[in-house]
C-alpha cells in the first residue's frame, strides 16, 4: 500500500484552537516538532495552537506557522509508523508542508519563511481594499467569464484564485470588483456567491509585493531536490527539481490555486489512497467533489492516526 499513498497538507483556514496538543502528548516526535517551531520564531508557537486565543491564532502571521508546525508533526508521527508517502500536494501554504516533508527545505527555514509569507501577504493590501468569495456550483469557465466582466466594469482586479473542485471555485481581488463578479455568478446560475472572512485577496495580482517578499526569502534559503514529486499549485504539474519547487512557492502567492489539476494529476501519477495531514478534513471533502471514488483519510490527532492506519492496515 505504501507504495501508492499522497499526502495533501491543508492550508489557511484549517486552523483552530487546540491543534496539535494530542500529538505532542502523545508522541515524542511531534512535541519535539513543536519545540523545533517555537525555536525558530523566539516565540511560543506551540502554546498559541494549543490554547489560543483564537483572534492571535487568525493572524495570517501566525496561522501559517502554526497549520505547516501542526501538519509536519503528524507527517512525522506517519513516517515513524512506517506510513510515507510516494507523491504529495498542498493547497497554497500547504504547499510549503509538502515540500518540508519531500526534504525540499528545512523546517525551521520553512516555520520562518511562512511567518514572512504571512506578513507579506497580510500587509500587501490595506485593510477593507481587498475580498474574495466562494462560488457554488458553477463551471470554472463561467466564474472567470464572470471575473473578465466584472474587471472590465469595474477597472480593478478580481481573477479565480482556488479552483478548489468542480462546484467550487474562490475569486480574489479589489473589494468592489469582487462583489461586481459576485453578483455576475449568481446572474449566470451559482447556486451561492459568499464573500469570505479572510484578510487579504490571496492568489490574485494585488499579492505581487508579497511575491516580492517570498521571492527574497527563498533566496536566502537552501533548496534540494524534493525526495518525491510534489504537485504545484500554480500548475498543477509535479515537480522534481529544487529549482522548479522554488519557482512554484514563489509563483503562487499571485497565482491561482489550481487544486482540481493538482488531484487529477497525483491520481495519474499513480496515487490510489489520500491522506490529509494536518488540521481539519477540508481536502477530503474537496477530493470527494472531485473524484469520489478516490480513497481518501486523514491525521490530525491520536484518534484519526489510530482510525487510518487500521483502514490502511485492512487494505
Amino acid at each position: 500500500m505504501s507504495g501508492t499513498i499522497a499526502f495533501l497538507f491543508p492550508g489557511q483556514g484549517s486552523q483552530t484552537v487546540g491543534m496539535g496538543r494530542d500529538l505532542a502528548e502523545e508522541f515524542p516526535v511531534a512535541a519535539e516538532t513543536f519545540h523545533e517551531a517555537d525555536a525558530a520564531l523566539g516565540f511560543s508557537l506551540s502554546r498559541l495552537c494549543f490554547d489560543g486565543p483564537e483572534e492571535e491564532l487568525r493572524l495570517t502571521e501566525n496561522t501559517q506557522p502554526a497549520i505547516l508546525t501542526v501538519s509536519v508533526a503528524a507527517a512525522r508521527v506517519l513516517a515513524e509508523r512506517g506510513i510515507e508517502p510516494t507523491l504529495a500536494a498542498g493547497h497554497s501554504l500547504g504547499e510549503w508542508s509538502a515540500h518540508v516533508v519531500a526534504g525540499t527545505l528545512g523546517f525551521a527555514d520553512a516555520v520562518r519563511a511562512v511567518k514572512a509569507r504571512g506578513r507579506a501577504m497580510q500587509q500587501a493590501v490595506p485593510p477593507g481594499e481587498g475580498a474574495m468569495a466562494a462560488v457554488l456550483s458553477l463551471d470554472a469557465a463561467q466564474v472567470a467569464e464572470a471575473c473578465a466582466e466584472a474587471a472590465r466594469e469595474t477597472g480593478l482586479i478580481v481573477v479565480a484564485a482556488n479552483l478548489n473542485s468542480p462546484g467550487q471555485t474562490v475569486i480574489s481581488g479589489a473589494t468592489a470588483a469582487v462583489e461586481k463578479a459576485a453578483t455576475l455568478c449568481k446572474a449566470k446560475g451559482a447556486r451561492r456567491a459568499v464573500m469570505l472572512p479572510v484578510s487579504a485577496p490571496f492568489h490574485c495580482a494585488l499579492m505581487a509585493p508579497a511575491q516580492e517578499e517570498v521571492a527574497r526569502v527563498l533566496a536566502g534559503i537552501t533548496l534540494s531536490d524534493p525526495r518525491i514529486p510534489v504537485a504545484a499549485n500554480v500548475t498543477g504539474s509535479l515537480v522534481a527539481t529544487a529549482e522548479a519547487a522554488c519557482d512554484a512557492l514563489t509563483r503562487q502567492v499571485t497565482g491561482a490555486v489550481r487544486w482540481v489539476d493538482c488531484m487529477e494529476t497525483l491520481k495519474n501519477a499513480g496515487a490510489q489512497v489520500f491522506i490529509e495531514v494536518g488540521p481539519g478534513k477540508v481536502l477530503c471533502g474537496l477530493l470527494k467533489q472531485i473524484d469520489p471514488e478516490m480513497k481518501s483519510l486523514n491525521v490530525e490527532d491520536a484518534a484519526s492516526l489510530e482510525r487510518t492506519l487500521a483502514e490502511i492496515k485492512r487494505d
